[in-house]
């Protein structure tokens, strides 16, 4: 297999587009240890962005080889790198750990503060999802310092939402806030849509966590502007879902079917039939909650019949009951008969 869905983490990376590849440095042509081990730092570099992140692994690995074998330790600090980042977008965070700590020996030998700054970024990302909150924040404060240095202020905006990410894993909503506050407004300077939709999701995320679902709101919605002008239906989807729990958290049905009625359409349009059936789940409760029995039946039918075809027992068993519950809320109990498991 040499294709493998990179992890999604809320996070946000330093990517290979970040102005590394014009620091690739066109080698002597007499020396073709350079030459072959340049090709293949570029050849993953293309991989990674592809998703193709096993082969991706493969020829940064080879690279890191022959920079070894010429004992050129800038080049090999560089391939550690991007190796830290390929393993962590794998989910493999240990794996990310030992690369960025290696990076992070060499570049701190040849004083290059750019590597160490992604590197300190990989390694504070990676403790983060091993749970090593203490690690994960000594690591990015100090990416935030020398992006600060450097007055580099696309990394500044993913220092400042990861520290941000950290500080929610720890339950310091609050502290979180404040740093997902400042990305966001060094985001919107620069006027990059992708950065500014990932903060904005990950500020309603802090808020819904506080149950200060008003302000949840007003970030998410802000967010799936921008994911749908971006056309990222992922995101779209997770954010309509949020929208819609969060109305449903404060009592507003009307708008809470809205939202999951945007999400279902999504669903359809894209054939992702586990959002359509979340979304038909949700669509019934929120109807019954708003009191229109017969349209929750409607829509648990319809998650029935989606939840047969796609052999889902546990999704089956949880319409078949709610089903029930609707038809004996109508008084109906000789169609609510029908639905005995």
């Amino acid at each position: 297999m040499t294709y493998l869905k990179p992890v999604k983490h809320n996070t946000i990376t330093h990517d290979f587009d970040s102005g590394w590849q014009g620091e690739i440095l066109p080698p002597q042509e007499n020396d073709d240890h350079l030459s072959e081990a340049s090709k293949l730092l570029r050849q993953g570099i293309q991989q990674q962005q592809a998703g193709e992140l096993i082969v991706a692994m493969k020829s940064l690995q080879q690279s890191l080889g022959l920079f070894q074998a010429v004992g050129d330790l800038q080049k090999q600090a560089q391939v550690l790198s991007f190796l830290g980042l390929v393993t962590y977008s794998d989910g493999d965070y240990k794996g990310a750990i030992s690369y960025s700590q290696q990076c992070l020996s060499l570049s701190e030998d040849t004083s290059d503060l750019g590597l160490q700054m992604q590197a300190l970024s990989h390694l504070g990302n990676a403790y983060r999802h091993l749970n090593d909150h203490q690690k994960a924040v000594e690591f990015l404060e100090k990416c935030l310092k020398i992006t600060q240095q450097l007055q580099d202020k696309r990394s500044q905006v993913a220092a400042l939402n990861n520290l941000g990410l950290v500080y929610k894993a720890l339950g310091n909503f609050i502290q979180a806030i404040e740093y997902q506050q400042q990305s966001l407004e060094i985001v919107r300077e620069l006027k990059d849509n992708w950065g500014e939709e990932q903060v904005l999701k990950n500020l309603g995320n802090a808020w819904y966590a506080l149950d200060n679902y008003p302000k949840a709101i007003a970030y998410y919605e802000q967010c799936v502007v921008l994911s749908r002008s971006l056309k990222n239906v992922r995101s779209a989807s997770q954010v309509l879902k949020n929208l819609g729990n969060a109305c449903y958290a404060l009592g507003d049905y009307a708008h809470a079917i809205k939202y999951y009625e945007d999400r279902l359409q999504l669903a359809k349009e894209t054939q992702d039939k586990r959002s359509e059936e979340q979304s038909l789940g949700s669509l019934g409760v929120a109807c019954e909650a708003f009191g229109d029995y017969n349209k929750a039946i409607t829509y648990y039918e319809e998650r029935l019949l989606l939840a047969r075809n796609m052999k889902d027992r546990r999704s089956e068993q949880e319409a078949l009951a709610r089903l029930k519950a609707a038809c004996y809320a109508l008084g109906d109990y000789a169609k609510a008969m029908q639905y005995q498991q």
